[in-house]
């Protein structure tokens, strides 16, 4: 009884969640993985110069500390203000860019 209590609490909990946020929280070797991944590259001085670019600019739009939209890069290098959802569920295909 208990043990289907405890399925039935961790498949409501699992609603709504992406298959990847699934993945790791079934696979805590995986994630912890993956987190030590992302320290290393969020430690690299292309992704620091990257955020302190994103940061400023952020800054200068008053948007910086409030939520609200992302600033996205453009081909031509300026910046827009995009929706959040818009903005980071852009991937490209076969690396290439889907950049407005």
């Amino acid at each position: 009884m208990v043990k289907k209590l405890k399925a039935k609490i961790n498949i409501l909990l699992m609603m709504g969640k992406s298959k990847t946020s699934k993945y790791y929280a079934e696979n805590p070797k995986a994630a912890e993985k993956r987190r030590e991944y992302q320290r290393e590259l969020n430690a690299t001085p292309e992704r620091k110069k990257y955020r302190a670019e994103h940061v400023k600019v952020r800054r200068e739009a008053g948007l910086y500390g409030s939520g609200g939209p992302d600033m996205s890069k453009k081909k031509n290098g300026n910046f827009v203000k995009e929706n959040p959802s818009t903005n980071r569920g852009r991937n490209g295909a076969n690396g290439k860019s889907t950049k407005k």
